[in-house]
């Protein structure tokens, strides 16, 4: 392994320390000073070489697949994904955290990719205290402490959770569309016709018809949300295909659909994290040092960034990237989000 970071090291040191010297690390306000920024060439989706050969770990009631870059005595830095993407989506952001000596840790989560439950009665959970229940199960079976957690769509979410549930096990936290805790009480108010519409995804899971669309044709549908959430953004079908992938583990259809009913109170949780989601429920805030980022041209539903703002009583800044980004914002824009990881890590 060391041999292969030392790869990636040569090949990203020299992007990275132009992105951490040509510019101060906050990120930057216009498009006009993003584009002083040196461009590398775009990575093509085999170049990260650490997300080819994956690791297994038990943790909780997962066995966990995940992706490792940098040295192991490196800061730790948790990546977390969403839906319907993978950990690919952090392939870049990795090769300029570990350059820079991070050691970086980006988990399937589960029903995702490699990820599997160790027992075949569990109940396929997805509510959102379970998920980041998960990744402090992966941080114990890793003996870590502490780490930078980051994270876009379900991944922030579960980021969120984290920071305000367990702050002491968050160093500092970069989240996707800021704040995304909710609960059941929420879920169930009806929002103005337009925010709806967003939502026809969700609603459409929530019947049965739903369930067996998204079984058939979870390929076109995947790739139809990644069109919608990020409307300008050009992905090359090689990059999607790879994450496609992952969405044929065979918990990935009970996680999804549980998730989304459960949200909308159609769906029981387990009585162990009862506890976790009605302290959820009252939208705690987070302490934990935050860098909120959203893109100017995000497709998914997602708050306002002044909605939120008040919720992080910690060092807190809020960046909006321009020049067309959409919802997978560690994709399309790995430069700042990884400038976000590094400057978060300053706090």
């Amino acid at each position: 392994m060391s041999e292969q970071i030392n790869h990636y090291r040569r090949r990203f040191l020299g992007a990275a320390a132009l992105i951490f010297t040509a510019a101060p690390l906050g990120l930057t306000g216009s498009a006009a000073a993003q584009s002083d920024k040196p461009t590398p060439a775009p990575l093509k989706p085999e170049t990260n070489k650490s997300f080819d050969t994956l690791k297994q770990i038990d943790a909780g009631v997962l066995n966990i697949g995940y992706a490792e870059s940098g040295p192991a005595n490196g800061s730790p830095v948790i990546l977390l994904h969403g839906w319907p993407y993978d950990i690919y989506g952090y392939a870049e952001v990795t090769s300029l955290l570990a350059a820079q000596g991070y050691r970086v840790i980006v988990p399937f989560l589960r029903g995702y990719g490699t990820t599997r439950f160790l027992s075949g009665n569990t109940f396929r959970n997805a509510q959102p205290s379970a998920l980041a229940l998960d990744i402090i199960a992966l941080m114990d079976a890793l003996k870590i402490e502490k780490a930078i957690i980051g994270g876009f769509d379900w991944g922030a979410r579960t980021a969120n959770i984290m920071a305000a549930l367990f702050p002491q096990r968050c160093k500092a936290m970069v989240s996707v569309s800021g704040y995304l805790i909710g609960s059941q009480a929420s879920g169930k108010m009806p929002l103005a016709p337009e925010a709806e519409l967003e939502w026809w995804y969700q609603f459409y899971f929530a019947t049965e018809r739903g369930r067996l669309g998204y079984e058939k044709n979870r390929h076109d549908f995947a790739k139809l949300i990644w069109r919608l959430g990020s409307p300008k953004w050009k992905f090359e079908d090689a990059a999607f295909e790879r994450s496609a992938a992952s969405l044929n583990n065979p918990d990935h259809v009970d996680i999804v659909i549980h998730n989304y009913r459960w949200r909308l109170g159609l769906a029981t949780g387990e009585s162990k994290y009862a506890e976790y989601e009605k302290r959820l429920a009252e939208f705690p805030l987070i302490a934990v040092p935050t860098i909120t980022l959203e893109g100017d041209a995000n497709g998914a539903p997602h708050p306002k960034p002044d909605a939120y703002a008040k919720k992080f009583t910690g060092k807190y800044e809020h960046r909006t990237l321009t020049g067309g980004i959409g919802h997978n914002l560690p994709q399309e824009s790995p430069r700042d989000f990884a400038e976000a990881i590094i400057k978060a890590d300053g706090f």
